[in-house]
């Protein structure tokens, strides 16, 4: 664009005022904009973005050069994508390949895929976001520091006008909704939210908050004869058999945490004081259907009004009772054993209750915000179910059996997709799998570009991860989370429990090695049956080895069943939030306890089973060398060790922009571990999602880690990466990134360094990956 083409421009949108006049309203006037920006400045794409009345999500009102109807259904969160950042940072953000830069969230069906310069501009009055406006172009590196300049004085002339119009269309459409009939409001057809556990499916929406069973008797059928105590009786027997029946699916499924999930319903279903108060109402002359009503709201008041965490969560297990027994009492079957072809919809869900909605064969689940914790996010991802968590904590107007699509890459959901829609989805379904059958989910060994080895082992939450983990040929365990059989259960598991599940994952792994961490829990995985006193912030207080090491009989048991299950494997046993070389010893002293006790017992146990920590906290760092004498190996923990560096809840979007692997105190952290693993001769992997960061992973290698552990599901994404990588160019780009001490340089060298050091092989195939959302 010449310099001629910038004053022109910078002339008509002097005039907007005059533009905006002479328009019909707020929308034929960015419609204008859009069409004076793209001729001026040449772009063959450009799109204004505005900021909801909800301040969270921004919304596509005017474009040229997209498809016409991405106008009012492209939604993006504020920080999502590089629109999003853009207007959060408030700053312009010009991306030469954007399909390769880490914040790029593609948008289906609105044909952008083509547009590799991206240049993203907030509109702003002063710290007040008004919306984004964004160029694209072909060629890539099309935009520069003079389209920059000339697009800040349009934003802020545009600022000016749509504050004003804006406050002026607010009031316009407010009067116009009081007016309009409540038939007429356009129909929800899209959904944005946060993608929690990958995966596309389309099936129709099943409402699964707690059972209103008010709601269900005033729609029950009517029955002529009176009911009876045998009446009452077959249903509970018809009860009793559905939850054991559903026991069993889910033992089939998920062995290792099957154990006592729908417990919890049979005991109170069999317990005297629940069934016997409904019978001897019965035969004191209430109706089954009263009887049932008055026991089971009793329960929930009493469980409402307790102080105990446990038994407030068990109001969804009686009401769920309540209603499985009317259902069977007026014979009506529609309990909803079988949710095949469904995507659940849930304001909350617990750990339990998401592995029976998996024994029930649900396609999906949309959760509301607020309603999912980390663990839960975690497990969805083992048992593959696709899940969405939304942004706004509210209730969704679309009713029981509409047809939903559900792109949890993506975390977008379509309501009542159209045919055009469904296509590009049944295309994407079809890439994924090819991704599932490529060359590097079949390699038994990993190298780099250059023939570099490379061990990787994958992180496994379940049992059921196995199967993916031999599928992919993974090269060990680097990260068994030992805590998700306690996490759903009733209580702590006993150490014959916990054995049987150290012995099927020995098995199933063979020669290879098993690294299991002992429990983590405290900080978002919390116990519902331990109640300490209630903590201020429980991710710096009594967490991980803190616990273990506080209740040395839980502990101890756990390192029994380990040491018990080990044998001849190659076991390891990780320890994490390690803060010192005391908490080391003392861990690593109870391990040696146990293998003595063990053995005064006759058990036969490994000669010595490796120890080491999970280094994550800044303290750990700073002694690492201390560390690395005592200890045989040593994990990096990234998603630990970032939060905790920079004092960030990586949990909390109000802080999120905060959270950045690749900043300098992390990267020096990160270097200092390896020089001490190196230099006592440790073993030490990168355990974390940094690993699949395509920024962040030609650094490791350069400061000579060989050994990664990642999410199971990507690792034939994660030897793509390494099959690109150089390692005397991962060196170089390590020491430049090392010498760095601003954040915002080492964001523009990151997104030059990754066009430089990756090449054709792995761009074709991330690009797929990205096409679905699974790398962002």
């Amino acid at each position: 664009m010449t310099d001629r083409d910038h004053l022109d421009l910078v002339y008509d949108i002097s005039e907007f005022a005059n533009l905006f006049e002479s328009s019909q309203g707020l929308d034929e006037f960015l419609d204008n904009v859009v069409d004076m920006i793209s001729r001026h400045m040449k772009a063959e794409v450009c799109s204004i973005y505005l900021l909801e009345d909800s301040g969270s999500e921004i919304v596509m009102r005017a474009n040229r050069g997209l498809k016409p109807d991405a106008i009012g259904r492209v939604r993006l969160r504020v920080g999502e994508g590089i629109t999003g950042v853009a207007l959060r940072e408030l700053r312009p953000i010009n991306v030469g390949h954007a399909s390769h830069h880490p914040d790029y969230r593609f948008v289906p069906g609105i044909d952008e895929e083509s547009y590799e310069a991206f240049l993203a501009l907030p509109i702003a009055r002063g710290l007040e976001r008004i919306g984004v406006l964004v160029l694209q172009d072909r060629q890539p590196d099309r935009f520069g520091p003079e389209d920059i300049k000339t697009l800040r004085t349009i934003s802020s002339q545009l600022a000016r006008t749509i504050e004003g119009a804006d406050l002026l269309l607010s009031i316009h459409q407010a009067e116009a909704r009081d007016e309009k009939p409540r038939a007429e409001l356009e129909p929800l057809k899209f959904l944005r939210g946060t993608p929690a556990s990958g995966g596309i499916v389309l099936g129709k929406a099943a409402l699964l908050d707690a059972p209103d069973i008010e709601a269900f008797l005033e729609q029950a059928p009517e029955r002529k004869e009176p009911f009876t105590v045998e009446d009452f009786n077959r249903a509970l027997r018809e009860t009793e058999q559905q939850l054991e029946e559903l026991q069993s699916q889910v033992e089939e499924q998920l062995d290792d945490v099957a154990g006592l999930i729908f417990n919890a319903h049979l005991l109170i279903l069999k317990d005297e004081e629940f069934s016997g108060s409904i019978r001897r109402m019965i035969e004191g002359g209430m109706t089954p259907r009263q009887a049932v009503v008055e026991v089971v709201n009793r329960y929930v008041q009493f469980f409402t009004k307790s102080r105990n965490a446990r038994l407030r969560e068990k109001i969804h297990d009686i009401k769920d009772l309540g209603h499985r027994l009317l259902h069977n009492l007026f014979g009506v079957n529609d309990d909803h054993s079988d949710y095949s072809g469904h995507i659940i919809i849930a304001s909350e869900v617990l750990p339990s209750e998401l592995l029976s909605l998996s024994a029930q064969n649900a396609a999906g689940l949309l959760m509301m915000r607020g309603g999912v914790s980390a663990h839960v996010n975690i497990l969805a991802r083992s048992i593959q179910m696709p899940m969405v968590v939304l942004d706004e904590p509210r209730s969704l107007p679309v009713e029981e059996g509409t047809e939903l699509l559900l792109d949890a890459y993506q975390g977008t959901v379509f309501v009542e997709p159209d045919d055009d829609v469904r296509d590009r989805y049944r295309e994407l379904t079809r890439r994924e799998h090819s991704v599932r059958t490529s060359p590097w989910a079949k390699q038994e060994e990993t190298y780099t570009g250059d023939a570099v080895r490379v061990t990787v082992q994958a992180n496994i939450n379940l049992l059921s991860d196995l199967r993916r983990a031999s599928g992919y040929h993974a090269e060990g365990v680097g990260l068994y989370r030992s805590e998700f059989p306690f996490l759903i259960r009733d209580d702590f598991p006993m150490e014959d429990e916990q054995l049987r599940i150290y012995r099927q994952l020995c098995d199933s792994m063979g020669t290879h090695e098993i690294t299991i961490r002992t429990l983590d829990i405290g900080g978002d995985k919390m116990l519902s049956y331990y109640a300490p006193n209630e903590e201020s912030n429980p991710f710096l207080g009594l967490r991980a080895i803190r616990f273990s090491l506080r209740n040395r009989d839980i502990f101890r048991e756990q390192l029994r069943a380990i040491l018990r299950a080990a044998e001849d494997r190659r076991v390891r046993i990780m320890f994490p939030m390690i803060s010192s070389v005391d908490d080391y010893v003392e861990a690593a002293d109870i391990v040696r306890e146990c293998e003595r006790e063990l053995r005064s017992e006759g058990v036969a146990t490994p000669a010595s089973v490796e120890l080491g920590p999970m280094v994550e906290l800044p303290s750990a760092v700073e002694v690492v060398h201390e560390l690395a004498e005592h200890a045989d190996f040593m994990s990096i923990g990234t998603n630990d060790l970032i939060q905790y560096m920079l004092a960030v809840d990586r949990t909390n979007e109000q802080v999120a922009n905060f959270y950045v692997p690749h900043h300098p105190a992390v990267l020096r952290a990160v270097k200092k571990i390896a020089e001490a693993a190196e230099r006592n001769g440790t073993d030490c992997s990168v355990c974390g999602e940094a690993a699949l960061d395509p920024g962040m992973l030609p650094f490791f290698l350069g400061v000579g880690l060989r050994k990664f552990s990642v999410d199971v599901h990507r690792i034939p994404e994660f030897r793509a990466m390494l099959a690109a990588l150089d390692i005397e160019q991962c060196r170089e780009a390590a020491e430049r990134m090392l010498s760095v001490a601003m954040i915002c340089e080492l964001d523009e060298y990151i997104e030059r360094m990754k066009r430089e050091l990756y090449g054709e092989s792995y761009s074709k195939f991330i690009e797929e990956y990205r096409r679905q959302g699974a790398a962002g």
